[in-house]
């Protein structure tokens, strides 16, 4: 059986990795994919300790977790196309205060 430690540290990686994404990465979609990456950090965060504490809360939490990851995709991808149909581009740095 694979330690509890190995899932954590691997959790904090995707989660890192997220972070770091978003703060390097000037593309809207890269951002909001690596977002996506953070709350998968957080749900195998949640699964894990659910599994070794024999409990099924940590499921039921990742599953609200992506219910409400589905709908931020969702609108987040309705945001970006406006966005590119307005500016003809997706970079953070040419988009400023939303302002059209």
């Amino acid at each position: 059986m694979v330690p509890l430690e190995n899932y954590l540290f691997l959790s904090s990686i995707l989660f890192t990795l997220g972070v770091i994404g978003v703060i390097v990465r000037r593309s809207v979609i890269v951002v909001i994919l690596c977002i996506e990456l953070m709350m998968s950090g957080a749900n195998l965060a949640f699964v894990s300790y659910g599994y070794f504490l024999n409990s099924m809360d940590g499921q039921l939490i990742v599953f609200f977790v992506m219910a409400v990851a589905a709908a931020e995709a969702a609108i987040g991808l309705a945001i970006v196309v406006m966005i590119y149909r307005n500016r003809e581009s997706t970079d953070l740095d040419e988009v400023n205060l939303l302002k059209f």
